[in-house]
């Protein structure tokens, strides 16, 4: 097994996953403006679907959401913490008999059959995290699939910002007085970030280039016993579009969930969110808006695509 595959399994198997991952829209706006333009992107290509495949599905935020509207849905994940904790989320919204819970690595989907499901999806990136054998992921999700796939992975030009801006994620804060730790340790850590950052051109060029997030800083880390942050593959656009071209996926849409959001200071993302009616508005335009082909780019983390087969 390759470190990639190393590092994912152990850190998405820490003992908090399962916990953390389920608050993740009740803390970062970012990933509240994400998970409705997913949901959105569903619930309008649910036509004619009855069986789902969700690789890489976490929590079960789109599982559960799925099963409600009557799917049968097949839960993937390499993670027992965080498929404990989505079957617990089932449970408690009565949908626990149409989901199956699975434990593996999307890197080996070989009991599954060609066309076995009607839709497939996998979002937050988990296919970015199977380098280097993304490309065969990907190919092997359309495989299974029978009527029509969706999916993100992470975005190289979205994540090219990163690069020069170490407090990114301190912008979608929801609340800095909350008590979640990752929450806690960017609001300590942001005059300490921004005093000793500089900006490395050889890094933005790197990533430019071979579009690789992470290596052997995590792997060293990884030999230490830590578990860090996986290593990354990173797609642009053009990218992803041939490769689900080439595999026969037809109708391609591309969008970047979060670009018209990335503008935006903290302060005032803070009081959309805190609005209803604001809130509500904001989210079904930030939909229009990233689902232009012109801005998948510039989506926060993860360039989303769909199709049909």
């Amino acid at each position: 097994m390759d470190y990639s595959a190393k590092i994912s399994e152990r850190l998405w198997n820490l003992p908090d996953k399962g916990e953390l991952e389920s608050r993740r829209e009740e803390t970062f706006m970012d990933d509240i403006i994400q998970k409705s333009h997913i949901e959105k992107e569903l619930l309008s290509h649910l036509d004619g679907i009855k069986t789902v495949f969700d690789g890489g599905a976490g929590c079960g935020r789109f599982s559960i959401l799925l099963a409600k509207c009557g799917c049968q849905v097949t839960h993937f994940d390499l993670s027992q913490p965080m498929i404990d904790k989505a079957r617990e989320l089932a449970e408690k919204e009565g949908v626990l008999e149409r989901i199956t819970f699975v434990k593996g690595r999307l890197e080996n989907l070989g009991g599954f059959e060609d066309n076995s499901f009607d839709l497939v999806i996998s979002f937050d990136a988990p296919i970015s995290y199977t380098y280097p054998r993304q490309e065969q992921v990907i190919g092997e999700l359309v495989r299974i699939c029978r009527k029509r796939i969706i999916l993100s992975v992470s975005s190289r030009l979205g994540y090219l910002p990163y690069l020069a801006n170490p407090i990114q994620k301190n912008q979608f804060i929801l609340d800095e007085n909350c008590g979640d730790p990752f929450v806690r340790w960017c609001v300590e850590n942001k005059e300490n970030a921004i005093e000793h950052f500089r900006f490395c051109r050889d890094a933005a060029e790197k990533l430019w280039k071979d579009g690789l997030m992470g290596g052997e800083a995590e792997i060293a880390e990884y030999e230490r016993g830590g578990a860090p942050w996986c290593i990354t593959y990173t797609f642009l656009p053009d990218e992803l579009k041939k490769i689900l071209d080439r595999l026969g996926v037809k109708d391609i849409r591309l969008a970047g969930p979060g670009a018209y959001a990335r503008t935006l200071p903290r302060e005032l993302l803070v009081k959309i969110m805190n609005h209803p009616k604001q809130r509500t508005d904001f989210l079904d335009f930030c939909y229009q808006y990233d689902s232009n082909p012109y801005v998948c780019g510039m989506g926060k983390d993860n360039l989303l695509a769909g199709g049909e087969l």
